[in-house]
């Protein structure tokens, strides 16, 4: 049976580690130091996380976790232009990655993404989004796409950004990817009653759980028919 501290001494611990992070890089993250900055002793460190690496991705997840949180938040209060919304997150995403690149370089193996519970809520707080957009009869691809998409070019201009000298970095790079991304996903950038096909089975896709009158099976029927649409319509050339 754990001790009734182990939990605060784990916290404090995280909290200690954290804040050499931000102010020293994760070089600084030593057991030495953060045993020191944390008042404990060395070996209760190995002993709730293994090695500095078990550390490190504790420390890490902590940091994600609570800008996931604040994003969620966010996300839950918007009422706007769903495409302007989701610019506005973009921006914030990038800020934040570019602020704690040891926190990015630590989470985006793919591995530890799988394994991140604030990785994952991050995804859906972005798919929530997305599906704002498709409800709006905006995207002309899946929503399934559209996140991998948006998501795929996120993590590569943040790595492209890092990998250049900070006094040197183009600002208008992120953005410029995000516009090449909503031009392949977007139909318009407003609301169109005679948009296509394609928007509107994404739409009526977003708009499922809100149905009345039927059933489960019905429900999992027709979004099978409506995925199987989508996918078919996507996948045609662009005329």
């Amino acid at each position: 049976m754990l001790e009734p501290t182990t939990t605060d001494t784990r916290s404090g611990i995280v909290a200690a580690a954290a804040h050499l992070l931000r102010t020293s890089g994760a070089k600084a993250v030593t057991t030495r130091a953060v045993a020191q900055e944390a008042g404990v002793p060395p070996p209760t460190i190995f002993r709730l996380f293994g090695d500095k690496d078990g550390l490190l991705e504790a420390v890490a997840e902590h940091v994600l976790a609570d800008y996931v949180a604040t994003k969620a938040a966010r996300a839950a209060e918007e009422n706007g232009d769903p495409v302007e919304d989701l610019r506005a997150a973009w921006r914030a995403h990038i800020a934040f990655n570019l602020a704690n690149p040891d926190v990015f370089l630590l989470l985006v193996a793919p591995g530890r993404q799988r394994n991140s519970s604030a990785t994952s809520d991050g995804a859906e707080v972005l798919r929530a989004r997305v599906a704002r957009v498709a409800a709006a009869r905006l995207l002309k691809v899946s929503e399934a796409r559209a996140v991998d998409m948006i998501h795929a070019a996120g993590t590569g201009a943040v790595f492209a950004l890092l990998g250049q000298p900070e006094d040197r970095r183009d600002p208008d790079l992120a953005t410029a990817l995000l516009d090449a991304v909503l031009g392949e996903i977007l139909t318009s950038t407003s609301v169109r009653p005679d948009s296509g096909p394609i928007a509107l089975a994404v739409a009526l896709q977003a708009a499922l759980p809100e149905l009345p009158a039927l059933s489960e099976a019905e429900r999992t029927l027709l979004a099978e028919w409506l995925t199987r649409a989508v996918a078919e319509l996507q996948d045609r050339p662009q005329r």
